[in-house]
């Protein structure tokens, strides 16, 4: 784990410089994950566009063990390359972006998972073409981690019947199916998925609540949907929205209709935010960071503010997920 960036506003500013040329480096690490859903396929043509666009690859690697990604980036990050580019899945891109903490090395990425939150989150296009296009012609920016008990995350964490989810999806269904294959199962486990206790301290005031899904947000989208849309990656603070009450056909209702973007999607929702809050439930709960589950109720969540430079498109390239 990376020490933890908790600098003050001024010497945030101070790593906030007034830019006038944010053009990203020329030169880069490629990493990706070959297990991620196409990352096998992704890696050879990733590393002939990018050299045929002109940045220079200093290494590439696939890496056929996602146990390996976090050691992988960690060792090329002590050449202090002026870019590393990772290429994965929600769950790849939060593993290994805590040792960027601290350094000025740019976080870039290819969205080679099933829901590319983080990508969508950034406004990147749909496919690895735009992806690549954005390292290549776009800007760096410098961005908010959230983390829970001091784990980093770039997008969203969640409780409820998304852990569920991921922890029982089969890989092959996941992999083959893709967003498909997570609705198909998330019926079936709906069955055995039962609504909890929910409490949020945000310093001065102890909300309580029934919910059947709580989600963590540094950025707008979960599940490749926009979920959280009050959630800014240069805000200061965390979002935590939690679809409340305890029925299961609310939660389905909350998910039609911010997917459809109703206005009563905001009828469905309780939001909380801030820079730390303390979240218990009862029972217990497992917790999802950016689709892997890696934790457990009670836990405090904080914001590390402007925490790592990442590769972002420019305003006029943005799509809308």
């Amino acid at each position: 784990m990376a020490a933890i960036y908790g600098g003050t506003e001024r010497q945030v500013q101070a790593l906030r410089p007034l830019m006038t040329n944010d053009t990203l480096p020329k030169q880069a690490v490629l990493i990706v994950n070959a297990k991620s859903r196409n990352g096998a396929d992704a890696f050879e043509q990733a590393r002939r566009q990018l050299t045929e666009r002109g940045v220079e690859l200093l290494a590439a690697q696939a890496i056929d063990d996602p146990t390996r990604m976090q050691d992988t980036v960690r060792a090329a990050l002590k050449a202090k390359p002026p870019m590393i580019i990772v290429g994965g899945g929600d769950g790849s891109l939060s593993s290994t972006v805590d040792d960027f903490l601290g350094t000025e090395t740019v976080f870039a990425i290819l969205p080679l998972g099933t829901a590319n939150s983080f990508s969508r989150t950034l406004g990147f296009g749909p496919d690895l073409d735009a992806a690549i296009d954005t390292i290549v012609t776009g800007r760096k920016l410098r961005i908010d981690l959230g983390a829970i008990d001091g784990d980093y995350f770039v997008n969203a964490a969640a409780m409820g019947l998304s852990p569920l989810i991921a922890e029982t999806v089969p890989h092959r269904l996941k992999r083959v199916l893709g967003m498909l294959g997570y609705m198909i199962w998330a019926i079936r486990v709906a069955f055995q998925f039962r609504p909890f206790r929910l409490h949020v301290h945000d310093g001065t005031t102890l909300h309580k609540a029934w919910a059947t899904e709580v989600r963590i947000a540094n950025g707008r989208f979960h599940g490749g949907i926009e979920l959280i849309e009050g959630a800014d990656l240069q805000s200061g603070d965390i979002v935590v929205q939690a679809v409340t009450g305890k029925s299961l056909v609310n939660l389905s209702w909350s998910w039609f209709t911010s997917l459809f973007k109703l206005r009563a999607r905001k009828q469905t929702v309780t939001e909380y935010r801030g820079r730390k809050l303390r979240i218990e439930t009862r029972p217990k709960q497992k917790i999802s960071i950016d689709g892997e589950l890696s934790a457990e109720t009670p836990v405090t969540v904080t914001v590390a503010r402007a925490a790592v430079w990442v590769a972002a498109p420019r305003e006029d390239q943005t799509a809308a997920g």
